[in-house]
């Protein structure tokens, strides 16, 4: 076998060095230093992603119910007015999916309400 003489050499190399700073930057814990407009609008946000929420649930269970009616109807043919009934109820169910939405949705922005018009003011808005 031969011996190898591995040596170790560094050289300094300012884009790795700031790629890698960058990569690092991510993983650090962001301070809290929001600013008051960032802070309404995540506020805001969770209204919205809430009541989307209810209302897609609502929209789902009527849309199953709209697909057993029709499961009802065309397969069992001796359920045909029950499938008829359930389907109606469906799409009742679905077409209040939207009512839904707009009651969570005022219902949220009332309980957030105090909050975001306390930060508008310190936002000078």
């Amino acid at each position: 076998m031969k011996e190898q003489n591995e040596k170790y050499s560094y050289t300094y190399n300012s884009a790795e060095n700031n790629e890698v700073e960058k990569i690092v930057n991510k993983y650090r814990e962001k301070t809290p230093s929001e600013s008051a407009a960032e802070k309404i609008k995540k506020l805001d946000g969770a209204v919205e992603k809430k009541a989307s929420g209810a209302a897609v649930v609502v929209g789902v269970i009527g849309a199953l119910l709209l697909g057993v009616g029709m499961c009802l109807t065309m397969v069992w043919h001796a359920l045909f007015a029950v499938g008829i009934v359930v389907g109606v109820i469906g799409i009742i169910i679905v077409v209040c999916a939207y009512p839904v939405y707009k009651k969570s949705a005022a219902k949220q922005r009332g309980k957030i309400a105090a909050q975001i018009l306390e930060l508008s003011k310190s936002a000078d808005m």
